[in-house]
């Protein structure tokens, strides 16, 4: 009767613990569907990586429609703030499909991304246009799928323009906050990249330029070409680095 009971007991623990992991499963998947983020923790290194997702425009002061993908950035900014917080997430891996968005949010996303202390990698994939250029080159390793692209082109406002010289010295200082922030995180030079941002034979009635794949990397925009192997790769020997300079360091 005895091993009969404790038969029952060890099942109902068994149960408990099922319960747990189907809970915990469920959430992952709700957050990631809520939030498009999660955490990679199944690594044999135990590393544990948070995965960021920027797709679909990105939504500054002014609510998208109901329809619209978007990344919001009152969203992504604290959570950047608790990963350097947190002792345990030991990198970040950002994944970018975005056709760009509010300037001053993205910027504020990418300004964040790069001051970030823990380990950075970006994988573009599908497109990072306009303000996600900035974001994609604010980590410390890039990459870019070789069908991904990166299209260049000169800081646009919707609505109504007063045409009077203060309206284009206000352009000229958020294009230069780009810029300038895009030469400072990635390989390509101030000339050449403003020389992309002006082209007029790529954009259809419009200015600027789309770099593919392998492209990009030529022009140092974006570090290596790669998918989702290379960049978590990356981002594991990374993490690896930063732990042996912390133990060197102590010694």
């Amino acid at each position: 009767m005895e091993n009969k009971r404790r038969s029952i007991g060890n099942t109902d623990g068994n149960l408990d613990e099922e319960e747990k992991k189907v809970k915990v499963e469920k959430a992952k998947d709700e957050r990631i569907e809520d939030t498009g983020q999660s955490l990679l923790d199944k690594n044999p290194q135990n590393h544990k990586i948070h995965l960021l997702s920027i797709i679909g425009e990105i939504e500054g002061h002014e609510n998208l429609g109901s329809n619209s993908k978007s990344t919001k950035y009152e969203h992504v900014l604290p959570k950047l703030a608790s990963i350097e917080d947190s002792n345990e997430i030991d990198g970040v891996l950002i994944l970018l499909n975005t056709m760009g968005g509010d300037v001053e949010a993205g910027l504020a996303i990418a300004e964040m991304i790069a001051s970030l202390s823990k380990p950075t990698v970006s994988l573009v994939l599908g497109g990072s246009h306009s303000i996600g250029v900035p974001i994609a080159v604010s980590t410390d390793y890039s990459f870019v799928v070789p069908s991904g692209t990166m299209v260049i082109h000169p800081v646009r406002l919707n609505g109504m323009v007063i045409g009077v010289p203060q309206t284009f010295d206000y352009f000229k200082q958020i294009q230069d906050r780009i810029t300038g922030f895009v030469v400072t995180h990635c390989g390509i030079e101030q000339e050449r990249f403003e020389e992309l941002m002006m082209e007029t034979g790529f954009l259809t009635k419009d200015v600027g330029s789309i770099l593919v794949g392998d492209e990009a990397v030529a022009e140092g925009l974006i570090d290596s070409t790669g998918g989702i192997k290379e960049a978590v790769g990356k981002l594991h020997e990374m993490i690896d680095a930063k732990v042996k300079e912390k133990i060197d360091n102590a010694d």
